[in-house]
């Protein structure tokens, strides 16, 4: 390999978080490994020297376009290996976890949780090699759960426990990782998850209308007013990008809006932060619905 950049292998670009990650890589001098499922790049082949960008066609939880994608990156870096992974893809399925299909919390995991494994793991020998870094993205309902995005919380829970695991195994070989937690950003897919909280609500069972139909609408709606209002994936991006780049990362890192707010609410006793999330998401009080 003659390519003398640094490379990077950075997941979801197609749009929000990921999308500012690649873009803030590539201005940072990387090359930058572009995965997206919406990327129609061939599935193998080389990689010319000395590109900025190479988009590649994966779906994380397809173990063909892991197998392709991470052939590819390998036949370009070789023995230099790679400086970074970040991992970003996500999905994010609202709804009340008594009613969820059990399908919908597995594509949760299936995202969440089993793809950024299945992708991390066979790239750690070429991490390895550069003495690169690992980013996870969690999430502040990593640490402060919130009614009706119980496949989000503990999805992203899941990911913040493999985070610092890999993080303590890893540490022998120089190999940083380190969980990135936003708080409320707003992406640009804001009007995609409203139309997914709205067909749910429409498509509810009458037993599940009648149980929770006007309480998720109600916390749901405030939760969308907040996200709206959040801050911009470009500063998510630049802090995933100071985790990769930096000499002594943190093992973790909050950003975004609320993310800090959220991590204190999250040290106070259970009682209270039930308390105060009731009343931030209009929620009916303990017992009000008992016959």
């Amino acid at each position: 390999m003659t390519c003398a950049r640094k490379h990077i292998v950075i997941t979801g670009t197609s749009s929000g978080i990921g999308k500012a990650t690649m873009e803030a890589a590539v201005a940072a001098g990387f090359h930058v490994f572009a995965g997206d499922r919406a990327n129609e790049s061939a599935r193998g082949g080389t990689v010319p020297d000395g590109e900025s960008l190479t988009k590649i066609h994966l779906d994380i939880t397809k173990a063909d376009d892991i197998a392709a994608a991470v052939g590819l990156i390998d036949g370009h870096v070789a023995d230099a290996g790679i400086d970074g992974l970040a991992n970003i893809a996500g999905i994010g399925i609202p709804g009340p976890l008594e009613t969820m299909p059990l399908a919908d919390l597995r594509s949760s995991f299936e995202v969440d949780f089993f793809g950024q494994i299945a992708l991390t793991q066979p790239l750690i020998p070429l991490i390895r090699k550069a003495q690169g870094r690992i980013v996870f993205i969690g999430s502040i309902v990593d640490r402060l759960t919130m009614p009706f995005f119980g496949a989000l919380a503990t999805s992203k829970s899941a990911i913040a426990a493999a985070s610092d695991t890999f993080r303590q195994e890893l540490a022998p070989w120089g190999i940083d990782v380190v969980l990135v937690e936003p708080g409320f950003i707003s992406t640009g897919a804001d009007k995609a998850t409203k139309a997914r909280i709205d067909a749910l609500i429409e498509n509810f069972s009458p037993d599940a209308a009648e149980l929770y139909g006007q309480m998720f609408k109600d916390a749901t709606d405030r939760g969308y007013k907040t996200q709206t209002s959040g801050s911009s994936p470009e500063g998510v991006a630049e802090v995933i990008m100071e985790a990769v780049t930096t000499r002594h990362p943190k093992a973790h890192y909050l950003t975004g809006s609320k993310s800090h707010l959220g991590a204190g609410l999250a040290d106070l006793p259970q009682k209270l932060q039930d308390k105060i999330k009731r009343k931030a998401f209009d929620l009916p009080k303990p017992g009000s619905k008992s016959d």
